[in-house]
């Protein structure tokens, strides 16, 4: 959250926790592969989620506590418990135009990968001093 950078996404056609888990794994990725210290208990992970079933189940809690990422939840399924990722997912709609409708996953795929790199590499945001979200990243890295 500190640096409002999207480390790890994935697109799918289903809820189905297959997809967190492809999302949750290349953010783990990105965190172990920036990080400047050679280990990484100093800056502790935080994995925060709304309460939906495949942020519950035992496949996705599993990998959080295998990497020693704590584990934070809303405490009711309410948007306002989630305002950061409510605000990143309205300005990906809003901004980047990922409310429309899309012809083909394919295409979909396409346009939030543009979107989220526009969003974390040229994007400047008031709340980072008008530095992008890749550029706060690196250097809290």
């Amino acid at each position: 959250m500190h640096s409002r950078k999207i480390v790890g996404y994935d697109l799918s056609d289903s809820l189905e926790v297959k997809g967190c888990v492809r999302a949750l794994n290349k953010a783990i990725y990105q965190a172990e592969n920036t990080c400047t210290e050679p280990s990484r208990s100093s800056k502790q992970l935080i994995h925060h989620s709304d309460r939906g079933i495949q942020y519950c189940s035992n496949v996705y809690t599993q990998i959080l506590n295998r990497n020693k990422i704590d584990i934070s939840m809303t405490e009711e399924n309410h948007c306002y418990e989630n305002a950061m990722a409510e605000r990143v997912n309205g300005v990906l709609k809003d901004e980047f135009y990922l409310d429309q409708t899309f012809d083909n996953v394919a295409h979909a795929k396409r346009a939030a990968k543009n979107a989220i790199n526009l969003y974390n590499e040229v994007r400047l945001h008031l709340s980072l001093d008008y530095k992008t979200p890749n550029m706060v990243y690196k250097l809290s890295a």
